[in-house]
């Protein structure tokens, strides 16, 4: 019996649309990473990329339980001496919501060259709108 490996022209994406209104970061994060890895499909194969596209709206209505708002706090580096810079994920909520998403998201990904290959799958938008109804999106099911 040999070990079934998914070969690239094989795959077979689709587009899921995500609405993140009132659901938990973490939990959506979570569910998302796994489509865009393709880990719900039986052909899933940890070194090819088989994961399917994913449009979340509705990314400013987002939920993040306990005092996370407050206390979760968000670094970066500028690259200069002394640009460590930091912000809180309430700001960040209010500044950026679609950065405060998948960030989570990226998070949840292999740091390699196919984890990045697969977060260019990932759109994220603020609002109810999104340019992705050509594609066809369906709504991911629970």
């Amino acid at each position: 019996m040999r070990t079934f490996q998914a070969k690239p022209c094989e795959i077979e994406r689709r587009w899921y649309l995500i609405d993140a209104k009132g659901q938990t970061l973490g939990r959506l994060a979570a569910r998302t990473a796994a489509l865009l890895r393709g880990k719900h499909k039986a052909i899933f194969t940890p070194h090819v990329d088989t994961g399917d596209h994913v449009v979340i709206i509705n990314a400013d209505q987002i939920r993040l339980t306990g005092k996370k708002l407050k206390t979760k706090v968000y670094y970066h580096h500028t690259g200069y001496p002394g640009g460590l810079k930091s912000i809180t994920a309430q700001h960040l909520l209010q500044k950026k919501p679609t950065e405060l998403v998948a960030r989570a998201i990226r998070g949840m990904l292999p740091k390699s060259p196919l984890g990045k290959k697969m977060a260019k799958k990932l759109r994220v938008y603020a609002g109810p709108t999104h340019p992705h109804m050509a594609q066809k999106p369906q709504p991911w099911r629970e």
